[in-house]
Formats: C-alpha cells, structure tokens, sequence
C-alpha cells in the first residue's frame, strides 16, 4: 500500500498544469549537493516539479560536501547560510542534504513524494495573502504587491531569485563518481531587494539582465513563511 501511495504521489507532483483552480503558488526550496550520494532521487523529483505551473522549484546548492572529493560548481557559500537560517528559525539543531524546505515552513527529508505532495497541496489550499504582479520591459523589472487578505503579522523581505532551468555535469570524483547528472532550476542569484510590512501597496523596480527565468519570493523576516510568490520565464 505504502509503495502505492508513493506512486500516486509521484504522479500527481510530475503532472503538467494546476490540479486545483487558483490555487497558491507554492516555493519548494532543495538544499542539495554533487557529492551527497543520498541526493539525486531529490534531484530527479525537482525536474518533475518543474513542470508544475503553480509550484516554483529552486535547486540551492550548498558547499559543506566539497571537502569529500569534489567540489560542487554550482555550490555558494550563501546557500548553506540559508538552509542554516532556516534551521534556527525552525529550531532544528544541524543541517542535512537533501532537505526540501515548503513555502520557508515545511521541512521533507529526501525525496519523499507523499510528504512533499502533501506538504504542497496544503499551501496551495490556504487563504491568499499578497497579490504579487511581476512585468519585464527590456532590463527592468517591475514588481507589484498588495494585501489580499489579511496581512501578515511582521515585516516582510522582497528577494530576487535567477536560477538556470537546466544543468548538467559529468561528476568523476566523490560520492557520485562516474554519474552524468541533470538538474533543475540551479539558483544562482538571491538578492534582498527591501523590506515591506504591506501598510501600503508595494511598488519596486530593479534592473535585470541575462535569459535566465527569476522569481519574487515575499517573504517574513528571519527566514519566516513565504507569503507570495511568482515567476517570469
């Protein structure tokens, strides 16, 4: 039954649309390295998230398994910053690879469907919080923000997140030796453009460059609940 489940699961999480009609966007964040061997059925599980309209997938790599035998490129130092943050605000005492952390709240060990599709449904069905619009024109940026709902309790961090929506690596050392890894939206920017406690509508613009997709995260301070996010290809 338990294997049954898990297929349903795994079903669900790679198919291509929204299940529910406005629904939340939901942010499901990887921690994950090139040489953790426990990771790639983690790796594998973002690119099925990725076909997911209403959830935005994002690979951060981190640097704390460089010292095994290979050093993951796409690895930062500011990575294994976040996953910590999220630890304390959690009040989890370590750090691990892969952990999924669920719209800043939730966090999943490895790659289990059944957890990370439950996980995400629940957000999808909560109450809209932030309004939140984004719009390119050439280099800039435009972002859009209003109270939907009821605000949230607390200031709030805009972040602008770049990431490549595919990677791939030949690893010849480490945990992972001789395997041709693929992987899903790699983060390779996140920056805090301001703070914003929703008194007022948001209206930032901040100057962009490069192909790459991104994403807003609205989000409270001290690695708190995502409220909102969006994406623009």
């Amino acid at each position: 039954m338990t294997r049954i489940l898990a297929a349903l699961a795994l079903i669900w999480i790679s198919a291509a649309g929204p299940v529910l009609a406005q629904t939340n966007t939901v942010v499901v964040e990887l921690f994950t390295s090139q040489g953790c061997s426990s990771c790639p059925p983690a790796d594998k599980m973002l690119h099925e998230l990725a076909k997911r309209e209403n959830v935005i997938p994002l690979a951060l790599h981190v640097d704390y398994w460089d010292y095994i035998g290979w050093k993951d490129e796409f690895a930062s130092p500011a990575h294994t910053a976040r996953q910590k943050a999220y630890a304390a605000a959690g009040g989890r005492k370590s750090v691990y690879t892969p952990q999924m952390i669920i719209n800043g709240t939730d966090s999943i060990i490895g790659a289990r469907a059944m957890d990370v599709s439950e996980a995400i449904m629940k957000h999808m069905m909560e109450p809209e919080v932030i309004d939140l619009n984004l719009s390119r024109n050439g280099n800039q940026l435009s972002i859009r923000a209003t109270v939907a709902g009821r605000a949230p309790e607390g200031d709030m961090v805009v972040q602008l997140v770049r990431y490549s929506p595919l990677r791939e690596v030949s690893i010849t050392r480490g945990e992972n030796a001789g395997r041709d890894m693929s992987y899903a939206n790699v983060v390779h920017s996140l920056e805090i453009l301001g703070e914003w406690d929703g008194a007022d509508a948001l209206s930032l613009t901040t100057p962009v460059s490069g192909p790459d997709p991104l994403a807003v995260l609205v989000q409270r301070v001290n690695h708190g609940r995502i409220v909102a996010a969006a994406r623009l290809p």
